[in-house]
């Protein structure tokens, strides 16, 4: 993983977030919102929240006197889950580092992450981090995507821009978030974290769009896809975006479209 995969500033915030979540991240978001919910928790961390699909689905199911915190490391992708969220005094919303949270032990019932273990620069140290928040026995929660050939929009999309880019083809879905499917090793580093009693449930959903355009907007603009295309190609965003919408038409069709999606769901008892 690069530098460059963390970044979501500018207008990828905007477009991930109206686009991108939607298209491939809301129906995880009711399956994690529903597994929190269902153990009543009193207080819940959120660790990278990103532009808050989980957060809108999971805190109208949270008691009136649930404490809910809600974190990310990039602060444009918070400052817009807050705005959409304003007026929830249960609610707190902190800029922080998964790696390093500023909060005091045993202080959490659930730790929950939703698409973001893929971005750590130490995994099990992450993980660390959210058993020693949570109190005896609460639980920690989190999924990544499955490999990228078990989710077609991905796969196409990068297809599409390896074959305008064939020197240098723009990896960042299957290097980053597609790059940490192996169940196995997820399992040996929630272990390593020193968590116990690991359930990983691997997840089908279906992802749907009005139309190939939105799709390969969604891919090409609303993520850091976006700056290795401008990396090949400064001026080359909107002929990337076409090529890929091109492929996914040729694949899909010309009007809405739906691909299947498979993510691996993890939940751990500290």
């Amino acid at each position: 993983m690069t530098q460059t995969d963390r970044n979501f500033s500018g207008s990828i915030a905007e477009v991930y977030d109206s686009l991108m979540v939607p298209l491939i991240f809301e129906p995880y978001a009711e399956d994690l919102a529903g597994r929190v919910a269902a153990l009543s928790p009193g207080a819940v961390l959120e660790t990278a929240a990103g532009s808050g699909a989980v957060t809108r689905v999971l805190a109208p199911k949270l008691g009136p006197d649930a404490r809910y915190v809600v974190t990310d490391l990039n602060k444009p992708m918070l400052d817009r889950a807050q705005r959409r969220q304003e007026g929830d005094g249960r609610l707190t919303w902190r800029e922080a580092n998964a790696l390093s949270l500023p909060f005091e032990d045993a202080s959490f019932d659930v730790v929950l992450c939703q698409f973001g273990a893929m971005f750590f620069g130490d995994r099990v140290a992450g993980y660390r981090e959210a058993r020693r928040l949570l109190k005896p026995g609460g639980r920690f929660l989190f999924n990544v995507w499955d490999r990228i050939e078990e989710n077609d929009f991905a796969l196409v999309v990068q297809d599409a821009l390896g074959k305008l880019y064939p020197d240098d083809p723009p990896r960042f879905m299957s290097r980053t978030p597609h790059g940490y499917h192996d169940v196995e090793l997820i399992r040996r580093d929630v272990q390593d974290a020193g968590f116990s009693a690991i359930e990983i449930t691997t997840l089908a959903k279906v992802g749907r769009a009005d139309a190939p355009l939105t799709v390969a907007t969604a891919f090409c603009q609303g993520t850091p896809l976006r700056g290795e295309i401008e990396a090949r190609d400064p001026q080359g965003l909107d002929r990337a975006t076409r090529a890929a919408a091109a492929a996914l038409e040729q694949r899909f069709g010309s009007g809405p479209l739906s691909g299947p999606l498979k993510a691996h769901v993890v939940e751990a008892v500290a």
